[in-house]
């Protein structure tokens, strides 16, 4: 086998019909910024890791790109936002994927790993579903008030009469509630936990942060691991990243007088409404989500997750490598095959030209 038919052995079922979408796609390159002949002439291996919620995404960036670059070959390790970062920071990755833009002390490191500058810009955008498994309800409306109480533990019943007020007409069981949580530091619970702070304040007294907060539930490692055990007890409830839902229900969510059902339309909404953060470096695309936004047809609990990587490598191979990979990434060709594999909304016109101009600032040291 050569090299290029064991990379593409070692994707999941998902990434290879990806690929094969995108090499029966590949003559027409009119969505992307990296055509054929552009991405071919690179090579060498990269390596990146981090948020688990990029996973079904990456898997189908990774196919496309290799349909396109067969000399080069691209790796993405699911370890988990934090983890991701703390590779990424100290030198052992030359990407990565996070669900949180970088802190403060982690730009300190950023910078002093990359030599110089570092980028980051949202190139994966989701919804988090509140997802339950309870038989027998299939429609629940949730506040952020009540989501609040619930996973503090001060609401323990599923019949509770503050979620009856909410599903008028619905039975509700007198089941016990299981909340479950990640238990690795996470970029979703850190948007699940800023979506609480924001929108329900006067129920959720913890600060926001990537590790769960509050005491309680049923804490599992990565996105596959809160999706297992939300789906090995009945009566549980979390916060999981929209493409890993499959038959598990999923709760609508307040947003003014409406409940709004997630979708990839009503995700791309709030991230359009989201202000830029001030004071960090030029090739920084990171934004403030408005989670306590009333309009119509928004989800507020969304996941944005960004791509990092440096402005500059100690090798020009590399360098080249990181642009295509991450042009291919943010071009509508790579958007789409997203979408299609991970259920994202794709990021728009705007989105894409910041982060465009980022990954060409990208060059060899020296």
């Amino acid at each position: 086998m050569n090299r290029k038919t064991l990379r593409l052995a070692a994707l999941p079922v998902a990434a290879m019909l990806a690929l094969g979408v995108a090499a029966c796609g590949g003559d027409d390159d009119s969505g992307s910024d990296t055509g054929n002949g552009a991405a071919a002439e690179v090579s060498g291996n990269l390596a990146g890791a981090g948020s688990s919620a990029q996973g079904a995404a990456m898997q189908a960036w990774i196919a496309g790109f290799s349909a396109k670059a067969p000399d080069a070959e691209v790796t993405y390790d699911p370890t988990g936002s934090g983890a991701g970062r703390k590779q990424f920071t100290s030198g052992g990755t030359q990407f990565a994927g996070s669900d949180a833009y970088l802190k403060p002390e982690e730009v300190t490191a950023a910078t002093s790993t990359c030599g110089g500058g570092y980028i980051e810009f949202p190139g994966y955008i989701s919804p988090i579903a509140v997802a339950y498994n309870l038989p027998g309800v299939e429609k629940l409306n949730l506040s952020a008030s009540v989501l609040a109480k619930i996973f503090d533990g001060k609401i323990t019943k599923w019949n509770d009469p503050a979620i009856a007020q909410l599903n008028s007409g619905a039975t509700l069981p007198a089941t016990n509630i299981t909340t479950v949580h990640r238990s690795d530091e996470s970029g979703t619970t850190e948007n699940f936990v800023d979506y609480l702070a924001k929108a329900a304040p006067q129920d959720w007294p913890y600060e926001v942060d990537g590790n769960w907060p509050a005491k309680g539930g049923e804490g599992a490692g990565q996105t596959q691991g809160v999706a297992a055990a939300l789906r090995g007890g009945e009566g549980t409830i979390g916060y999981i990243d929209a493409s890993q839902v499959g038959d598990l229900g999923v709760a609508a969510i307040q947003v003014g007088e409406k409940f709004v059902e997630y979708s990839p339309e009503a995700a791309a909404a709030v991230v359009d409404a989201a202000e830029k953060v001030s004071g960090r470096g030029e090739f920084s695309y990171a934004i403030d989500l408005p989670r306590d936004t009333k309009a119509d047809g928004v989800y507020p609990i969304v996941l944005v997750s960004y791509q990092l990587a440096c402005t500059s490598y100690d090798s020009q191979q590399t360098a080249d490598l990181v642009k295509s990979f991450f042009s291919y990434l943010v071009s509508e060709e790579g958007q789409q095959a997203a979408a299609k594999n991970a259920g994202s909304a794709p990021i728009s016109d705007k989105l894409r030209g910041e982060a465009q101009k980022a990954i060409d600032a990208i060059k060899v040291k020296g």
